[in-house]
């Protein structure tokens, strides 16, 4: 399927910056610093992540073990609709940069690795925001691998042995499906160190796209 996601939701003043990817690519760290580097570059900056820290974005985060298949996609695309409506939608109307911690991607790739459809997944989470610019981290899995196992598993996802390989694998393919909805898609090597300062550069030439097509 080509085109916007389905009821595509009005556009705000705001900037959603989103970072994605395997687990151990590094997303956690470098949306921290990005929110750094751009509040002190005086940009309003909103980071934050999902599964969300709210009470139902915590049970996803901790249920993996728990809850399979449809009823853990329905979990994510839950949380995803209630952040979006009390958190992500309200800093992105007050102007601020929002830079999230996983979005439809890691859906599209977990979902996918229970079994589910990139449709069934499209489907539950129809009507989410589009981002200005989705970032996929990417990398050789060994050494992405070797980084998740330094800090240890998150989830049953993260435990499995051949996360790293199927991850990057899956996330490859979410790229293809994210553009063919018209979603603004860059990808980037997540076993470099300069990861913070390619996405903040990345994002400066969206702001500044962004503010030409207000002219």
């Amino acid at each position: 399927m080509t085109g916007l996601s389905l009821d595509e939701p009005r556009r705000l003043s705001g900037t959603l910056i989103i970072l994605d990817g395997p687990g151990g690519a590094g997303k956690s760290t470098a949306v921290c610093l990005v929110a750094e580097t751009l509040t002190v570059a005086g940009v309003a900056a909103h980071p934050t992540s999902q599964p969300s820290r709210a009470p139902l974005g915590e049970l996803t985060r901790h249920g993996t073990d728990t809850y399979r298949g449809m009823a853990l996609a329905c979990l994510c695309a839950a949380d995803r609709h209630h952040q979006l409506a009390t958190e992500i939608l309200p800093a992105l109307a007050d102007g601020a940069v929002v830079v999230c911690d996983r979005y439809v991607a890691s859906s599209l790739v977990l979902q996918g690795l229970d079994g589910l459809s990139a449709e069934v997944v499209w489907q539950l989470n129809r009507g989410v925001y589009r981002p200005d610019l989705s970032v996929i981290l990417t990398g050789a899995p060994t050494v992405i691998n070797a980084r998740l196992r330094a800090r240890g598993g998150h989830s049953r996802f993260e435990r499995a042995e051949d996360n790293s390989e199927m991850e990057t694998g899956l996330y490859l393919h979410a790229v293809v499906n994210l553009r063919q909805r018209g979603w603004p898609v860059a990808s980037m090597d997540a076993t470099t160190d300069t990861i913070a300062a390619a996405m903040v550069s990345l994002i400066q030439h969206v702001l500044t796209e962004k503010s030409s097509a207000c002219l």
